[in-house]
């Protein structure tokens, strides 16, 4: 039995530019053999300080802690981050339980004044991008919050 685990390689400041510069800085990652979770943290320039691996699940399903994706975001002084997650079965559309989960991290960015720009399922040959198919979310998010 051969298990393929994830080479991550240091993030090389790139810019987050659009759900398509992401999808193609997480081009290797998609390839991963299981769901992971993947948070980019960004300088005010929406430069990539670092690219961290947040959640390794399984074939079908990554667990996700909201503790977990914000603390390095914290300790690194990350203005802002994008979460990527793939899809080992190839499919980009995201499931409810990915929607659940972009909702309620959004929720905890604006909580703790880091905006979470984009929220991408990636495949090896695409890519879903939250903040292209749930604007309203990711815009005047602080007027819901009141």
């Amino acid at each position: 039995m051969q298990i393929k685990l994830l080479t991550i390689r240091q993030a090389s400041n790139e810019i987050a530019s659009s759900p398509e510069a992401i999808a193609q800085i997480m081009q290797e990652e998609a390839k991963a053999d299981r769901e992971c979770l993947w948070c980019l943290h960004l300088n005010t320039r929406n430069r990539v300080i670092e690219k961290e691996l947040v959640s390794m699940g399984t074939l079908t399903c990554s667990l996700v802690a909201p503790r977990e994706v914000f603390k390095k975001a914290i300790l690194n002084s990350a203005a802002s981050i994008i979460l990527v997650h793939n899809h080992p079965g190839g499919s980009p559309n995201p499931s409810q339980e990915d929607i659940m989960v972009m909702k309620q991290l959004i929720k905890c960015g604006d909580i703790l004044d880091i905006k979470v720009n984009d929220f991408i399922i990636i495949v090896t040959d695409g890519y879903w991008s939250g903040r292209e198919n749930y604007k309203e979310l990711f815009h005047n998010r602080i007027a819901n919050l009141l």
